[in-house]
């Protein structure tokens, strides 16, 4: 009998045998990786190492460094005219600022020289042309405001020294045309009356009836009895 089973494995009728490992799949995968793995780091080396037997990798080096030197360079001259614009920003500021209190300045001293003509022309007003001229309308100032209104100014002195206070009243006479026809009014200058010592200004604000053309103004002080001074003025 156990000769029978001995030839029958030793005959070509004998059955086949498999043999297969006992490694489980997921070794066999992970083999396969560190295989591939391998391969790519021989072959990243083996560029690496072309690269360097060729000079290239110097030559990159080289260059990035004069890159990098490039950039530092440029960044410098950036910040440098950075500071230059922001310094004439500032410094033209500066310029404006010093302009404007100037122009400022100027517009004070403009306005304080023409108060002190202002000043001077009345006080050169105030002086008498003779010793013995009394009571007298000195100076009289007249507008027209947009044709609906009349400004007027009047200055009035007593030259006479130790002169006893006037008492009286003044009154505007408006002459000139209304629809091209002579026209003429009598405005009493002011409700109260006219009280002078040494001088006095008066002034006032009168609406004028419609289409009225005022060509003169006469300025007239009187008292009960009569015109104590008077001075007119022409209209342009």
């Amino acid at each position: 009998m156990r000769f029978r089973l001995l030839r029958r494995r030793l005959t070509i009728s004998a059955p086949r045998v498999a043999v297969r490992s006992a490694m489980p799949w997921p070794l066999r995968w992970l083999a396969v990786a560190v295989l591939l793995g391998f391969c790519g780091a021989v072959a990243l080396w083996a560029f690496e190492f072309g690269k360097s037997i060729a000079g290239l990798d110097v030559v990159s080096q080289d260059e990035l460094l004069q890159l990098r030197a490039e950039v530092a360079r440029l960044r410098e001259q950036e910040q440098g005219l950075q500071t230059t614009a922001h310094t004439a920003e500032s410094t033209l500021v500066a310029e404006r600022a010093i302009r404007e209190g100037l122009l400022g300045q100027v517009k004070q001293l403009e306005a304080d020289n023409r108060v002190l003509r202002e000043d001077l022309g009345f006080f050169e007003k105030l002086m008498p042309a003779t010793a013995s001229e009394g009571l007298a309308i000195r100076s009289l100032q007249a507008e027209v405001l947009a044709g609906m209104q009349l400004r007027w100014h009047v200055l009035v002195i007593q030259s006479s020294r130790n002169a006893p206070e006037f008492q009286g009243r003044l009154e505007l006479v408006l002459a000139g045309t209304r629809n091209e026809q002579p026209w003429s009014q009598t405005i009493p200058a002011q409700s109260q009356p006219l009280q002078v010592k040494q001088y006095r200004r008066v002034e006032g604000l009168v609406s004028l009836p419609p289409n009225v053309v005022v060509k003169t103004v006469t300025a007239r002080v009187l008292d009960d009895v009569s015109v104590k001074a008077t001075l007119s003025m022409t209209l342009e």
